[in-house]
C-alpha cells in the first residue's frame, strides 16, 4: 500500500523503540519506515553491527529520514533505557523468568497508561538472528508476545516493530483501561536509577558470598532483578531500599 501526503498533519509521539544489536542497516531503515507509518518517532539503537549512521538504512527507509536523523546510538541496553520508567521486551521464545506476558494490543494500553501518568515507556527489540538475550529481557517489566502460528512464530525485525506500532496507533484514544496506579506510575523510578541499585545490591551479595556458585550467578541475578521489576518500584521506594542495604552492611553498634 502506498500513500504519503506531506500536506496533512502528522501523528507523532508515543513510546520509544529500542533496537538491540541489529545486524543489517537495511532492517533499521525498514523499522524507521514502520515506525513513521504509525506515528512513532523516537528510535534508539544499541551497538549496531554495521555501524551508524549508515546509508543503506536511509535507502530502505522510504522517506522516513526524520526518524533516522534523530536516532540515538548507545553502547549498552542499560544506557539506552536509563531514562525510561517502564520497559517492555519483545520475544517469541519462552524464558525461564516470571514476568507478565502481554499481546501487542495489551502492551499498547499499558504504555498509554504510563505516558498518561507522566512516565516514559519503551519497547526492546532484539537482533535478527537471536533476538534479545536473557539479560536484556531481565531489564523489562513485561514481555510482549504476538499471537502467531506456534509452529512458525519468528518475525523479522521490521515486522515485529510494525505489529507493536500498529496496535499503538490503532487504539488511538480508545485504548482499554489498564490497572496501573497513576500516582505510582508518575513517580516510577527511572531504569538507570534502578540499575544502579541492582549493581549495588549485587555487589554486596557478592561480598557476602550469596551469589554462589559462580556458574549459577547469572540466573540468580536475573531472578533477583525480576522480583524487583515486578514490584513496579517508585523512586522513593528505591531510595528506601538503598537505606536498607546501608543498614544491613553497617557494622553493629554504629
Amino acid at each position: 500500500m502506498a500513500g504519503t501526503d506531506s500536506s496533512r498533519d502528522p501523528v507523532l509521539g508515543g513510546p520509544v523503540v529500542i533496537l538491540v544489536k541489529p545486524q543489517l542497516a537495511e532492517n533499521i531503515g525498514a523499522v524507521a519506515r514502520a515506525m513513521l507509518n504509525f506515528g512513532l518517532t523516537e528510535l534508539r539503537i544499541v551497538a549496531p553491527r554495521d555501524g551508524w549512521p549508515n546509508d543503506n538504512a536511509y535507502a530502505m527507509a522510504s522517506r522516513a529520514d526524520p526518524v533516522l536523523d534523530a536516532a540515538r546510538l548507545f553502547d549498552t541496553t542499560a544506557a539506552a533505557i536509563a531514562d525510561l520508567t517502564r520497559v517492555h521486551a519483545t520475544t517469541a521464545r519462552r524464558r525461564d523468568m516470571v514476568k507478565p506476558v502481554l499481546t501487542p494490543r495489551a502492551a499498547a494500553a499499558d504504555m498509554a497508561a504510563t505516558l498518561a501518568a507522566g512516565g516514559r515507556a519503551g519497547v526492546l527489540f532484539g537482533g535478527e538472528r537471536a533476538g534479545l538475550d536473557n539479560d536484556d529481557v531481565a531489564l523489562a517489566a513485561t514481555i510482549v508476545e504476538a499471537p502467531t502460528n506456534p509452529a512458525f512464530s519468528s518475525l523479522n525485525l521490521a515486522q515485529a516493530v510494525l505489529l507493536v506500532a500498529y496496535e499503538w496507533f490503532q487504539a488511538g484514544d480508545d485504548r482499554p483501561p489498564v490497572m496501573l496506579d497513576a500516582g505510582r506510575t508518575a513517580d516510577a523510578v527511572a531504569a538507570g536509577d534502578l540499575l544502579r541499585f541492582f549493581a549495588r545490591l549485587e555487589g554486596e551479595l557478592d561480598a557476602g558470598g550469596f551469589l554462589k556458585p559462580p556458574e549459577k550467578r547469572p540466573t540468580m541475578v536475573r531472578n533477583i532483578r525480576n522480583m524487583f521489576q515486578r514490584a513496579g518500584l517508585t523512586d522513593q521506594e528505591v531510595r528506601t531500599l538503598h537505606g536498607i542495604v546501608s543498614a544491613l552492611i553497617r557494622p553493629r553498634g554504629d
